[in-house]
């Protein structure tokens, strides 16, 4: 039941979808090695096996999915293996839909922009390694003024769009004023996490299109999908 509520919980988040569900810590290896997704939600009370045991087995069988620990355990010890094993994220349960979403569209963003680096200075590498631990709305990298929730719903908008948003387009979709949308979108291409395109009209000034790092094209392509 646990699992069907999870599954649902990934389907609502684009552009995410689930590959396969597994069990057991035996049947998460053996459908890994089948379906090859780029991202495992791990729990870690299995009938079989420790959860955490599950990740050095698929690194031994040459697999480099990405884990996110969903689970009830609290111990101390066990967070700081989850860590020592590499995991992206580590969601309490219980949860909500929300909570999952977040971490989801953070995993997703951190991704898009390390699949699209190209690393010309040690200015790319920090961008890279600061995208790994932080999202572009934490409240570290916001100037004064601004906030996390506003900046995550402008960040989210963003991120999901079908190709480029104008300012106007975004508020329009994330329910804020054009000045206060534009702003956020200036900042996260400030700090690298958005890019800026210019279309020319008839007449008048370009006007600014932003989409976020990460997206190769305009447009999402059948495939493209972050599997879980």
């Amino acid at each position: 039941m646990v699992a069907r509520v999870h599954r649902a919980f990934v389907e609502r988040v684009e552009p995410f979808r689930v590959v396969g569900v597994a069990s057991t810590g035996e049947q998460a290896v053996r459908l890994v090695g089948e379906l090859h997704p780029d991202l495992v939600l791990l729990d870690l009370y299995l009938p079989d096996l420790f959860g955490l045991d599950v990740i050095p087995r698929l690194r031994t069988a040459g697999h480099d999915c990405d884990v996110m620990v969903i689970s009830a355990a609290r111990e101390a010890d066990t967070v700081r293996g989850a860590v020592r094993h590499g995991v992206v994220d580590y969601l309490l349960k219980p949860f909500e839909s929300e909570d999952l979403r977040v971490r989801l569209d953070r995993y997703a963003g951190r991704r898009g922009r390390l699949l699209a680096t190209v690393v010309h200075g040690q200015a790319d590498v920090d961008r890279v390694l600061a995208g790994a631990t932080a999202s572009a709305s934490a409240a570290g990298t916001l100037p004064k003024g601004m906030s996390v929730e506003t900046a995550a719903l402008i960040e989210r908008t963003l991120r999901t769009a079908q190709g480029t948003l104008s300012a106007a387009e975004c508020a329009t979709l994330a329910g804020v004023s054009r000045v206060s949308a534009r702003r956020y979108l200036e900042h996260f291409h400030d700090v690298g996490s958005a890019d800026v395109t210019l279309r020319y009209g008839a007449a008048g000034r370009p006007e600014r299109r932003y989409r976020f790092r990460g997206r190769a094209a305009p447009q999402r392509r059948p495939g493209d999908e972050a599997r879980a």
